[in-house]
């Protein structure tokens, strides 16, 4: 497998100006990483979940004004899309990498995923302290476990079942400057393990 180093280049396409411009550079610089890694983790995901996983590669093909402030490489065992199940991710904004799973407002049965977090919310306590959880897939401010687990898990899962732009996502922030410094190696075992410890949420999120 080609390999997947992370470098400031990377993470400057988010501050070209212009849409064209910022869109070119994510198809030359950015969009060959993700494609790398998806080929990767839609293996790594139908080895360890029994069903087959496809990769999904950020296109912004909506976007006509606005460029695109973040851009991810997501996984889901659907070959049309993603956005209607959970499904995890490898991201960049211009200030961190991600490393996620996911449901966000348009999974049509997230009222049922969030109702199975909340009657296993003890699954959160098994998962590391840098990890990160957050309600909103659009921004990219987080809230860190270690403190959310008390003050804020139950609050955005209650959120995610009774609200209909109800979100929430769980992972691993890794800012810029640690993901330049990781050689290729080192970020595919941080990967590895952060999707080891997601999966029991996951299998959690899909009831099995």
């Amino acid at each position: 497998m080609n390999k997947v180093k992370w470098t400031n280049k990377d993470f400057d396409v988010f501050e070209i100006e212009g849409l064209e411009q910022r869109m070119d550079a994510l198809s030359t610089v950015v969009r060959p990483k993700f494609q790398i890694l998806g080929e990767k983790f839609s293996s790594y995901f139908s080895a360890r979940t029994g069903n087959e996983f496809f990769p999904h590669v950020a296109k912004h093909a909506r976007r006509t004004i606005n460029p695109p402030k973040d851009s991810w490489v997501a996984f889901a065992p659907y070959k049309r899309g993603y956005k209607s199940l959970p499904h995890f991710q490898i991201g960049l904004w211009n200030t961190h990498l991600f490393i996620i799973v996911a449901i966000i407002y348009e999974a049509p049965q997230k009222s049922q995923m969030a109702a199975r977090l909340l009657d296993n919310i003890d699954i959160f306590n098994q998962l590391p302290d840098d990890f990160i959880i957050s309600g909103d897939h659009m921004s990219q401010d987080a809230i860190s476990l270690k403190i959310g687990r008390e003050e804020m898990l139950e609050k955005l899962l209650i959120r995610l079942k009774d609200v209909k732009k109800g979100e929430f996502l769980v992972g691993r922030h890794i800012s810029r400057e640690e993901a330049v410094n990781l050689s290729s190696d080192q970020f595919l075992q941080l990967t590895e393990e952060t999707f080891e410890a997601l999966l029991p949420i996951y299998n959690i999120i899909t009831g099995k």
